[in-house]
C-alpha cells in the first residue's frame, strides 16, 4: 500500500529566518490525523537563513537526527559537544533523560536541513551524541546505510539509535532507478529530498512523501532524485 503526500499539503512554519515544511503535526501545525508514521514522530524540512539557527532548548526521550542538504549545521550541546556538519553529513542525539543543545546556521549560505525524531524504545537512556561525516558520492545510485536499531548486526549503518528502524539514503542521476523492498510486518517513509520521481507509478516531486506498507518499490529518478526513507515495524 502507497501513500502519496504532497509537498504543498504538509504543516508550514514561515518566521522569516525560518521556513519549515513539516510531515506530522508540530508547533504551530497541528492535525489529529497526522501525529505520527509508526515511530517516526518528527519529519521537518527546515530551512535556517545565515547568522540564525534555533537557540539552546532541551529534549529527552526522544532519538534525533539531523540531515543536512546544504550549507552548514552548527551543534552544539550540553554534553560539550561542539560540531558544525556539511551537505550529506548526519548527526544523531539520543536524548534519553534530558540535554540541551542548540542548532544554528553559522554559514554565509542558506542551511537547509532535515530534522528526524524517533520514538525510542526505552525511557530514562542515557543521553548521548554522535556525528558521520558520509561521503556524498557513497550514496550515488545505491542505498547507503545511515542509522539502523543498536541490535542488528546485519546493517552496516554507523550510527546506532535505540529503535527498530533503518535510515538510507540515496542519489540517483537521471534516468536511473533502484529498488527497495518493505517486507511483511514493516512499512517505511520516504522523502523526495531534491529531483522528481516515479515510484510504482506515483510522480513525487521535491518535498513530496510515500507512505509505503508492506510493498516493494522501484524509484525511477527524473533529472536527479535525492531520496531517504525510514524503515520500521508496521505500527
Amino acid at each position: 500500500m502507497l501513500r502519496h503526500i504532497e509537498s504543498k499539503k504538509m504543516g508550514r512554519g514561515i518566521h522569516g529566518w525560518l521556513d519549515s515544511h513539516f510531515h506530522f503535526s508540530f508547533a504551530e501545525y497541528y492535525n489529529p490525523d497526522n501525529v505520527h508514521f509508526g515511530v517516526l514522530r518528527v519529519l521537518n524540512d527546515d530551512m535556517v537563513q545565515p547568522g540564525t539557527g534555533f537557540d539552546t532548548h532541551p529534549h529527552e526521550n526522544m532519538e534525533i537526527i539531523s540531515y543536512v542538504v546544504e550549507g552548514e549545521l552548527t551543534h552544539a550541546d550540553s554534553m560539550k559537544n561542539k560540531q558544525t556538519l556539511t551537505r550529506g553529513q548526519v548527526q544523531y542525539m539520543s536524548a534519553g533523560t534530558g540535554v540541551l543543545h542548540s542548532e544554528h546556521n553559522l554559514g554565509e549560505n542558506l542551511l537547509r536541513f532535515l530534522q528526524i525524531w524517533i520514538l525510542p524504545d526505552a525511557r530514562g537512556l542515557k543521553p548521548q551524541y554522535g556525528d558521520y561525516r558520509f561521503k556524498f558520492a557513497d550514496r550515488r545510485g545505491v542505498w547507503l546505510p545511515i542509522a539502523t536499531g543498536v541490535n542488528n548486526s546485519d546493517s552496516k549503518a554507523p550510527i546506532r539509535i535505540h529503535a527498530d528502524v533503518n535510515v538510507y539514503a540515496a542519489m540517483l542521476d537521471m534516468g536511473q532507478s533502484l529498488d527497495f523492498k518493505v517486507a511483511a510486518g514493516r512499512q517505511a517513509y520516504l522523502t523526495l529530498i531534491e529531483g522528481d520521481a516515479d515510484i510504482n507509478g506515483v510522480k513525487l516531486t521535491e518535498r513530496d512523501a510515500l507512505e509505503i506498507v508492506e510493498e516493494n518499490i522501484t524509484i525511477r529518478a527524473g533529472e536527479k532524485a535525492h531520496v531517504l526513507i525510514i524503515e520500521m515495524t508496521r505500527a
